[in-house]
């Protein structure tokens, strides 16, 4: 008799596996790529594992199943006009994929990631920059209601007696000075509104 297969699953081996591949990195262990990043003469270098780079960057991809063998267990990747903040964040994001930036570095985290053509990192600062401005947005939708608020309560008391003195006119026995006996009277007033 044939048992039914079934499924062997965990829910914390993708985790577990970057944290582990961040702590060789961390300690520069198995490292086999050195990136050197340099933008206004701030330069630096990032030991990493070609084989993470390439899974999370289409750039790193290209880069290293291109590249012609070289003597020794080591490859280097330069990369300029690239901060050296900016890379560093990266590599925490592709090895963690996690990273906490200041919001003014979103968008240069955005455009990194597009330059590295890393697709998880772009939709993470494309989806942060998203919720940032429908906060944004929330904002000055809160503070134009509240203002409205403000002047029709401040146009409430004046506007109140301008509508009783509207009603008085329509007694035909009460005459208002400037109205005449004109039926057009309280509609002209309304329009000069």
């Amino acid at each position: 008799m044939e048992s039914n297969p079934v499924l062997l699953e965990s829910k914390s081996s993708p985790i577990n596996l970057l944290n582990e591949m961040q702590q060789l990195r961390l300690l520069g262990h198995l490292c086999d790529v050195t990136v050197s990043v340099e933008y206004q003469g701030v330069r630096a270098e990032f030991p990493a594992h070609k084989a993470v780079l390439a899974a999370t960057s289409k750039f790193f991809k290209d880069v290293f199943l291109n590249e012609k063998p070289v003597d020794g267990p080591r490859s280097n990747v330069f990369l300029n006009e690239v901060q050296v903040a900016d890379f560093a964040s990266f590599l925490e994001f592709v090895y963690t994929a996690r990273v906490e930036v200041e919001e003014d570095r979103v968008q240069r985290m955005l455009e990194i990631a597009e330059k590295l053509k890393c697709l998880d990192l772009s939709e993470t600062c494309f989806q942060l920059k998203k919720q940032m401005l429908e906060s944004v947005l929330l904002e000055l939708q809160n503070f134009s209601e509240s203002q409205n608020s403000e002047e029709e309560s401040a146009a409430r008391p004046s506007t109140v007696p301008v509508a009783e003195a509207e009603r008085e006119p329509l007694d035909p026995s009460v005459a208002v000075p400037g109205c005449g006996a004109s039926p057009e009277g309280p509609a002209a007033k309304s329009k000069e509104k």
